[in-house]
């Protein structure tokens, strides 16, 4: 059964053109205008239960969908089709009242949400506790920081019991223990059977939690399917047009990076699980005391993943002038597949003398099968308790 239905929707807006005059909001006559389609003949369908995640650069259409399912704004041509109960965070401040207390704002934002004044009685404790803002419920929210309003809308929204959930970026906003309850109870949430849209750049939450996603691109949908690979999709748009070459360098630098490449013994293509070899390739115009190599293998989110780096057996060697290679081996690469930025440096003596961001990228395709982040090689066995004789005794 389906809970969500988008019929070749499209919204369009309209742009004034008058020019850049700082006076053109008193200028008498005709003003000129011009369209920009946010979501152009859009169609998809979410099934009752299911996780959707959308994914996208920023003005692809994401947030457009999540408003036009919450009614927020109208679809300019299509049909929108929607069975069942349904909460929205769109915007961390949407449905408050800045004067109100945070108290308040929770009857007046649940009563938009179509809550009962007995029900928000019901859950009003455990809204608050889950907030995490119980000392400030009684200050006006326009003193609240984004963090607590996101916190706040969040814990009003999640205790609806929505049959479906839309969520933009709630996850971006508020620190790593709130964003960890989040996601608890999203996933209680996705266990009751509930439906979810969710939208995020943090890819690892959509793949996490979604069962399917959509990549956006200017208004339209490009890829839709299973998240790993929209997410695959996604990272080769982002890193299409990255990188820097690593030719162009500059010939005062006393060593410098020329060079990377990535092999399997066993497999034309890097996998998960099985070996693989890093070989970077270097220049030095002189002789260069300690050095210490590193390869940085970034996720797409930017935060780094791992490093291979020379300082791992406490060797510094010192480098003669001239070129030459360094190999790292890895018996059995234990990260996930997927696309990865890799970064270069040298230093000696503690001084970085080269550095080349985004100069490349690593694909690790699927290997050894995964469940988290990182593949861990390990053995297991069986012990079976002792069977013990039973023994009767004759009457």
């Amino acid at each position: 059964m389906l809970d969500i239905k988008f019929n070749n929707v499209s919204k369009k807006y309209k742009l004034r053109t008058n020019g850049d005059s700082a006076k053109r909001w008193y200028r008498r006559g005709p003003q000129k205008s011009g369209d920009m389609w946010a979501l152009r003949d859009v169609s998809f369908q979410v099934r009752e239960g299911e996780a959707l995640g959308i994914v996208g650069h920023n003005g692809a259409g994401k947030t457009t969908i999540l408003k036009l399912l919450s009614s927020i704004t109208a679809p300019s041509s299509g049909e929108i089709t929607i069975r069942g109960r349904l909460a929205a965070l769109v915007e961390v401040s949407s449905g408050f009242h800045p004067e109100l207390s945070g108290m308040e704002n929770i009857y007046l934002h649940g009563a938009m949400l179509g809550m009962r004044r007995s029900e928000i009685r019901r859950k009003l404790e455990s809204i608050v506790e889950f907030s995490g803002v119980g000392r400030y419920i009684d200050v006006p929210v326009k003193r609240y920081s984004s963090g607590m309003y996101v916190r706040l809308g969040f814990a009003i929204a999640a205790h609806l019991d929505p049959d479906i959930l839309l969520l933009d970026e709630v996850l971006a906003v508020g620190d790593a223990a709130f964003q960890a309850k989040c996601l608890d109870r999203i996933t209680d949430l996705r266990k009751d059977g509930r439906t979810l849209v969710f939208i995020s750049h943090d890819l690892a939450a959509v793949y996490r939690l979604c069962d399917r996603a959509l990549l956006l691109n200017h208004g339209s949908i490009l890829v839709d399917g299973p998240p790993r690979q929209v997410i695959d999709h996604y990272e080769e748009m982002t890193f299409a047009d990255q990188g820097t070459s690593l030719e162009e360098v500059a010939s005062s630098r006393v060593a410098q990076c020329t060079s990377i490449t990535f092999s399997a013994p066993d497999s034309p293509e890097i996998r998960t699980g099985h070996p693989m070899t890093a070989c970077l390739g270097y220049r030095a115009s002189s002789s260069v005391p300690n050095a210490v190599f590193r390869v940085s293998i970034y996720w797409p989110s930017g935060y780094l993943c791992t490093q291979l780096t020379t300082e791992t057996n406490g060797c510094k060697p010192l480098l003669a002038p001239g070129a030459g290679t360094i190999e790292f081996r890895c018996s059995k690469l234990p990260i996930v597949p997927g696309l990865y930025r890799v970064d270069l440096s040298i230093e000696s003596n503690g001084n970085e003398i080269d550095l080349r961001q985004r100069c490349a990228t690593l694909r690790v395709e699927p290997g050894e099968i995964v469940y988290g982040d990182f593949f861990v090689d390990n053995t297991w066995e069986v012990s079976e308790p002792r069977s013990h004789p039973v023994t009767s005794k004759a009457d």
